[in-house]
């Protein structure tokens, strides 16, 4: 297994904490003057206060990111370039991982199976070619199909296996529905499947315990909903941890040079990081910080990325009525998958209409002064979703645009 390393904070990323009260509304509306609306921004200060606060809070754990998370080339560069503790990328699909490996990147980690030959010979071929492209599995099945590629196209294939981290309690599975290994009765089958293989050899391990990492815990007006969750949470965390060491111990006595075990999220970095058998934590949204994760009471990043939309209509003294927006968070339905106004503060949605596909009417009672042509600033629910409606993002430091670099839709790329 890969040893801790040691966290360093130097470099352009150590810039003095922005003040809250600079990134106000009139800060972003100078910022973006003249910019035709809508657009999508990232702002390197806030950025660089997260990957901070990301690497501080791994306690020496390296950090895989969550490229879904993230969706630009040039983004995923600069995090990595940012601290040793980061390596390696988690994709979300067989083409992502290869467009990733022909910019450069190495050590991609697949998220999830793949079943397609045609997809498990691409990866084969660049892993002939020199690339490290770790396939999921989670079932002898999957170990066959990759198997039987691999054997035809002549090369040996790495696999990880995805653990289960769900919690059962009586009427209520506390998870996702991912991989069906939990036990070891369930996971020695695939584990000795994948030993007797010429074609393809145990890399890692992963469990992802998105009931901790991915639910919040502190929504507003929800007092009892949120006193259950971070009960649940809670109760969770050690159930999660047993398994995972269990499990450790039992692939050990089969691959005891295993590469990596991977787990948690950026909901759940601070418990996932205690565990000892735990050698890299994925993190994606702790970059970003989109809406959804300011509903955690046990941390908070800073709003780094959003999008403006213009104000093209005034229909009543406190409705501005802007131009499209309505771009929503995959996941069950509901309120908080919605983008949020973010500043002017105090704007909000409307209940009857929300975020539209061609227009939003916001309202906003507040001293600011808005105008036809003026911005209204949002945040995504979640983080990488805000780049697949965008090409580029605009990247931002101390008052002015930096730069302008492509996310995958830009780069002509649409990977689901």
């Amino acid at each position: 297994m890969q040893e801790n390393v040691q966290i360093n904070t130097a470099g352009e990323n150590e810039s003095a904490p922005v003040p809250e009260q600079q990134r106000d509304y009139s800060y972003y509306r100078e910022v973006f003057k003249g910019r035709t609306m809508p657009f999508a921004y990232l702002d390197l200060d806030l950025l660089a206060q997260n990957i901070r606060e990301i690497a501080r809070r791994a306690g020496g754990k390296r950090i895989r990111l969550a490229s879904k998370s993230l969706r630009s080339v040039a983004v995923i560069k600069r995090i990595m370039a940012a601290n040793p503790i980061f390596q390696g990328i988690m994709c979300f699909t067989a083409p992502e991982a290869l467009y990733l490996a022909s910019q450069g990147i190495d050590d991609l980690l697949i998220g999830y199976p793949i079943w397609h030959a045609g997809q498990v010979a691409a990866v084969a071929r660049a892993t002939e070619a020199g690339a490290h492209i770790t396939l999921m599995v989670d079932c002898i099945e999957h170990v066959e199909q990759v198997e039987k590629v691999a054997r035809e196209c002549g090369v040996r294939l790495p696999l990880c296996i995805d653990i289960d981290m769900a919690s059962d309690l009586p009427g209520l599975h506390f998870g996702v529905w991912r991989s069906p290994l939990r036990s070891a009765g369930q996971v020695r089958p695939v584990i000795e499947r994948i030993m007797a293989s010429p074609h393809v050899w145990l890399d890692g391990i992963m469990g992802y315990e998105a009931q901790i990492a991915g639910v919040g815990d502190r929504y507003a007006g929800q007092r009892m909903k949120n006193a259950l969750v971070y009960w649940l949470k809670r109760r969770s965390q050690h159930e999660i941890a047993g398994r995972r060491a269990m499990l450790v111990r039992l692939i050990k006595e089969y691959a005891p040079s295993l590469r990596f075990v991977n787990g948690g999220g950026t909901g759940s970095i601070a418990t996932t990081r205690m565990e000892e058998v735990i050698t890299e934590i994925t993190v994606g949204s702790g970059f970003y910080s989109p809406a959804l994760f300011d509903n955690y009471r046990d941390f908070r990043y800073q709003p780094a990325a959003g999008y403006a939309i213009e104000i093209v209509r005034h229909p009543r003294p406190s409705i501005y009525t802007c131009q499209g927006g309505g771009y929503i968070a995959s996941g069950s339905a509901g309120p908080d998958k919605q983008p949020q106004p973010y500043l002017p503060r105090g704007a909000r949605l409307t209940t009857n209409e929300g975020a539209g596909e061609v227009q939003t009417p916001i309202i906003y009672t507040g001293p600011q002064r808005l105008d036809l042509g003026d911005p209204i600033f949002m945040r995504h629910a979640k983080a990488g979703e805000l780049c697949e409606r965008f090409t580029h993002l605009l990247l931002i430091s101390k008052g002015s645009i930096v730069e302008e670099v492509t996310t995958y839709r830009g780069d002509g790329q649409c990977f689901l």
